[in-house]
């Protein structure tokens, strides 16, 4: 069964506060995973929709976030998913994803 996803935004926020309600209740590693889980969905999405780039926000805080969102961009460029990431010219939070050629 093939589907479909549904259409992620061009820049998606990966601060736990943004997506869940009850962040509160969660610990600190829990809300890691929960972030990650995110970029997954909305970059798998993005790559459902031919999307040519997407932008995640992940803050500065302890930069925690930042490395493992750049371990599992790895792993997507690694397996050919993605062609290349790099931290956004403008805000160093961000960092620009770019699928495909």
């Amino acid at each position: 069964m093939n589907r479909k996803l549904p259409k992620p935004p061009l820049t998606v926020d990966l601060h736990a506060d943004s997506f869940l309600t009850d962040y509160d209740q969660y610990d600190s590693d829990e809300l890691l995973l929960e972030s990650l889980d995110r970029l997954r969905e909305t970059l798998d999405a993005a790559i459902y929709w031919e999307y040519t780039e997407i932008k995640f926000i992940h803050g500065r805080g302890k930069g925690i976030l930042k490395q493992e969102i750049y371990r599992l961009l790895d792993d997507y460029k690694y397996s050919g998913t993605i062609s290349h990431y790099y931290p956004s010219y403008q805000n160093e939070d961000i960092v620009i994803v770019m699928i495909g050629v």
